[in-house]
């Protein structure tokens, strides 16, 4: 078998489409025309044996909040290998490939949707959150409590700027939404209003301080009846009530309101704090994985909680996993000190080879990096997992320094 791996050409598209489709289901997908597909930002990668494509997947280029800041990110999505070819490394040597581009591009992180979370684990990524679609109840969501000086209306192509600036004011106090700020894929204004049967904003005071877009669906029965809302994003608690209260009041003949969120317990996104009632039902999962591709860009000037003094750590990447199967490369294996300074961080490399740096500072592995660096997991817990080791004297500036937002994604992707 002799492979090559390399862009995407317009000329491979029917074999990437239908390898795609092949995949992912749904029938046959059209191939677009060559206007289309080189106007697209997006980066496509396969593996041909030969002339034939064997593997492939797509890099969506965007910027990911995190610690205050938007990081340059690599989403990883469709990635498909055809059946007879499965498990023969093809998806560790076309995201090698992809992800050296990225790393070239700047993009510090590597971010994904898993159709199955194992491969990937091995391959360097992480499960940090989940996307999830949420069922409640809409005469429970009814008896909400009345807002104090909010106001609801409907959204026209005029107000996206100012739900876009929303968005922008809740993602920069979580970890890892997609910013949606002059991201390439992100939906035009004109387009942003009509895809829905309505977008609700939550205004005080002449300011929208959150909103609700909702597609209503069919039918007058509450008992079967399912309103799709995928998003319910308030900056105050009393545009939360105004929002959810505005979505009760069909429960006449809405039963239920199907809502696209994440997090759950103790990290619940905060507009949901409001309702009288918290039964839920989670329908669908979309567990979300992250992996840190550059660890200087991804943390210099991170806002992030200051801690006395430098803290050393080291990242130990294995080439293979504890099943002795290959990784991906990832280039993360060095050695660090991160300083905190006005709450801003400053990383530099030290000239320690990283075999040395187990006797001196803790070492991570490259999963453990993503899950310390999302907030998902204490140094402790990384620990228990095996995915820290060494010293235990930075544990607690390690967990403090990356604690304090909730990992939260609302696209899909």
């Amino acid at each position: 078998m002799t492979l090559t791996v390399r862009r995407v050409t317009f000329d491979d598209q029917p074999a990437y489409q239908r390898l795609g489709s092949e995949a992912f289901g749904g029938g046959p997908r059209p191939v677009p025309s060559r206007e289309v597909w080189e106007s697209s930002a997006n980066r496509e990668w396969g593996v041909f044996d030969g002339g034939a494509l064997a593997a492939r997947l797509r890099v969506y280029g965007f910027t990911s909040w995190f610690h205050g800041g938007r990081v340059p990110t690599a989403g990883i999505a469709g990635v498909a290998v055809e059946p007879e070819r499965r498990g023969a490394g093809l998806v560790s040597a076309v995201l090698d490939a992809a992800l050296d581009e990225a790393r070239e591009r700047g993009e510090a992180i590597s971010t994904l949707f898993p159709s199955a979370p194992g491969i990937y684990r091995r391959l360097g990524y992480e499960v940090i959150g989940s996307f999830d679609d949420v069922d409640v109840p809409l005469d429970r969501v009814a008896r909400t409590a009345p807002p104090s000086g909010v106001v609801t209306r409907r959204a026209t192509t005029a107000d996206v700027e100012a739900v876009t600036a929303v968005h922008g004011t809740w993602a920069a106090g979580q970890n890892a939404p997609i910013s949606r700020a002059e991201e390439p894929f992100w939906t035009p204004p004109e387009k942003y209003v009509e895809d829905y049967t309505g977008v609700t904003l939550a205004v005080e005071d002449g300011t929208v301080v959150g909103f609700a877009s909702w597609t209503r669906g069919t039918g007058d029965s509450p008992a079967t009846t399912v309103m799709e809302v995928d998003d319910l994003i308030a900056l105050t608690p009393d545009a939360a009530r105004a929002l959810w209260r505005t979505l009760g009041t069909f429960s006449t003949v809405v039963g239920t309101a199907r809502v696209s969120t994440s997090g759950s317990g103790a990290s619940l996104d905060p507009a949901w704090l409001v309702l009288p009632d918290l039964t839920v039902r989670r329908v669908a999962e979309h567990p979300y994985m992250l992996r840190v591709l550059d660890v200087e860009r991804a943390l210099e000037g991170a806002w992030l909680a200051p801690v006395a003094g430098p803290v050393p750590f080291a990242v130990a990447d294995a080439s293979t996993g504890p099943d002795g199967r290959a990784r991906v490369r990832a280039d993360l294996s060095g050695a660090w000190t991160i300083e905190v300074s006005g709450g801003v961080a400053h990383v530099h490399r030290d000239a320690v080879e990283v075999a040395d740096a187990h006797h001196d500072r803790p070492v991570l592995t490259a999963n453990g990096l993503a899950l310390l660096y999302a907030g998902a997991q204490s140094a402790g817990n990384l620990r228990m997992a095996g995915h820290l080791t060494g010293p235990r004297t930075w544990d607690q500036a390690l967990t403090a320094m990356f604690s304090g937002r909730q990992v939260h994604v609302r696209d899909y992707f």
